[in-house]
């Protein structure tokens, strides 16, 4: 079976990768592997809402999204970071295609548990995943924007780590990278900070229980775990600017840290 993978990637991250990035992911394609990008793009939200004088707040890391909120969200996500990202892969010689959950009915989703407090925030309940393929089988990259979609046509906005998560399982891919601005889980030993090669998800909760794991980083292996779901089985932090981080990360293993089960 050819191979493909799925890349999950922060919208501020991914617009601050360098072009050796992005060539690898030309390298990659033009090799026969097949790679579907997931995109967030927390920050450029908050941003826009602020420039727009909407409040915005967070319930347990998620944001609570009202009707007004949910329209700069699909505006940030599915229209500037999206095409940014796009125009940046095509401007190195790769195709791609950009889309949103609700296109093709691609991320379906309900409401989450306690949509009360928090409004229309989704979990992904399917995937179209023969959108992604068709896409592929056309030759192109998808680049996908965390929105979802139910039946009555209402929009929800979706983690993006939930969604990349879901979008691999569905395609049945076992292994996702999530590409961040850190090399790795980072562990001292003897004093020296030294990235962790493989940790589990019970490791993870142990070193955020004892310290080791604090700050930003809580977030970042947080949003890693969400993505082992369904078939996926492990997933690769890597830091995006690391030279031919794409290809050892997909191919030959040996980067970053590899959560597993």
């Amino acid at each position: 079976m050819e191979q493909r993978f799925v890349m999950k990637c922060g919208g501020s991250t991914l617009a601050a990768l360098p072009n050796s990035f992005f060539a690898e992911l030309k390298e990659l394609q033009q090799s026969g592997v097949r790679p579907v990008i997931v995109h967030g793009g927390g920050p450029a939200i908050s941003d826009t809402l602020g420039k727009l004088g909407i409040e915005t707040e967070f319930v347990n890391g998620l944001r609570k999204t009202n009707d007004d909120v949910l329209d700069v969200v699909e505006m940030v996500l599915a229209g500037r970071i999206n095409k940014e990202i796009v125009r940046k892969i095509q401007q190195n010689g790769a195709k791609a295609l950009g889309l949103s959950g609700v296109d093709g009915k691609l991320i379906q989703a309900k409401p989450v548990a306690n949509a009360d407090d928090i409004g229309f925030v989704g979990d992904v309940t399917d995937v179209n995943a023969a959108v992604i393929e068709g896409v592929m089988g056309m030759g192109y990259i998808p680049v996908i924007a965390p929105i979802g979609i139910d039946d009555a046509a209402q929009r929800y906005n979706i983690n993006a780590d939930t969604a990349a998560g879901a979008v691999a399982s569905h395609l049945g891919v076992e292994r996702m990278i999530v590409v961040t601005d850190v090399p790795g889980i980072l562990k001292t030993v003897d004093g020296e900070k030294q990235v962790l090669p493989t940790v589990t998800v019970e490791e993870i909760e142990a070193m955020i229980a004892s310290g080791e794991i604090y700050g930003g980083m809580i977030p970042k292996v947080r949003a890693a775990i969400q993505c082992i779901q369904g078939r996926v089985s492990e997933v690769v932090i890597v830091k995006g600017d690391e030279p031919g981080v794409l290809t050892r990360a997909v191919l030959e293993g040996g980067v970053g840290t590899r959560i597993v089960r």
